[in-house]
This record gives structure tokens, sequence and C-alpha cells, in this order.
């Protein structure tokens, strides 16, 4: 399975980019536009995007499809996504411009799936601040 890294430009929190999703794509619908189609599409439907927010990758969504879509800024890849994005365990990473592959074996794993960390039950704010902090 292979994967993508993005940068949520302007996106200073997962909320954030949850409530730009919901307002492009609607409340029952994600994705996200780039400039080209990947070459490897057919290997990335299935696999998902990492989102990278402040310098880490902070979480993911699965990708549903892949397609050349007309938008009001031209011609773009539409990759459209499972809504709700999913909290990983956060890892830096630099930001950098469009898209870059990720294997699954570099992936970071969900942060739902680790052995009761309690992550998961912490305010998002207070997530955000340990996270900046350097702390998880």
């Amino acid at each position: 399975m292979l994967h993508l890294t993005k940068v949520a430009a302007g996106c200073p929190d997962i909320e954030t980019l949850a409530a730009r999703q919901a307002h492009f794509w609607g409340e029952t619908r994600a994705g996200a536009h780039t400039r080209f189609m990947p070459k490897r599409a057919e290997e990335l439907i299935g696999g998902s995007i990492f989102w990278i927010i402040a310098h880490r990758l902070v979480a993911r969504q699965t990708i549903l499809s892949i397609a050349m879509a007309t938008t009001p800024w031209g011609e773009k890849c539409a990759i459209e996504l499972v809504p709700g994005p999913v909290l990983v365990q956060p890892r830096p990473l630099r930001a950098h411009q469009g898209w870059r592959y990720l294997a699954a074996a570099d992936a970071p794993a969900d942060l739902v799936d680790g052995a009761g960390d309690g992550i998961d039950a912490l305010p998002a704010g207070m997530v955000r601040e340990l996270q900046a902090l350097w702390l998880l």
C-alpha cells in the first residue's frame, strides 16, 4: 500500500482542515486538490493522505478516488477522501510543496490503535499544546 504526505497549507490545526474540507466538498465528502496527477495514482487508492500541520505528520484520511477535475482554480487533480481526519502518532516532518509518496512501512500508527495511551481522551487544545512543546 502506498500513501501520500501533503501540507495542510494555512491550517493551524486539524479542526481547521476538516472545516475547510466541509466548506469546499460538503458535510458528507472530503478531499484535496493538487496540481498534477500522481504517476502512481492506482497504487494510492485505499492508501491515505497524511497531513502535515506545523511541521508534523498529525492526521490521515483514506483515499477513495483520484481523478482530474475542473475547479474554480482551473484543471486540478481531485483526491476524494473519507471525511474526518484520523489522528496519528505525531512525527516531525519538514513542509514541502505538493505531495510526496510514503511507503506503508514508514507510515505512523493511528493514535486510537495505541495500547491505551489515552491521548484520544485529551481535549484537542491540550493535545495541540503538548505537540507544540514536542511532548507528543
